[in-house]
């Protein structure tokens, strides 16, 4: 799993490769855990490259939906696949997150 994150002003970018799993969500969630303090701006999720999310991931998720909630922020799902669009709508995720294309 790897993870780039970039930042352009208020806004910043986290792209995922490869499977969000249970194993990969432990190393994922420390490298994220420091923009927890960044959620006052737009997070964008992009997951084009994202094969495969258990539910540890989507607890990742949603936890940068909750601190960008708290601070004024917002968080964007950008182009998932087909898989993970099941994932997000029998989870109940396609209502918590905007979801882009």
């Amino acid at each position: 799993m790897e993870v780039n994150i970039a930042t352009n002003g208020n806004e910043t970018t986290v792209a995922f490769v490869g499977r969000l799993d249970t194993p990969a969500s432990q190393e994922v969630s420390q490298t994220l855990d420091p923009l927890l303090e960044k959620t006052d701006g737009t997070i964008i999720l992009d997951c084009e490259n994202l094969t495969y999310i258990s539910s540890s991931g989507l607890r990742i998720f949603l936890t940068l939906r909750k601190s960008a909630a708290v601070k004024g922020g917002k968080v964007i799902v950008r182009k998932i696949n087909s898989d993970i669009r099941s994932v997000f709508m029998m989870t109940g995720f396609l209502n918590l997150f905007e979801i882009q294309d």
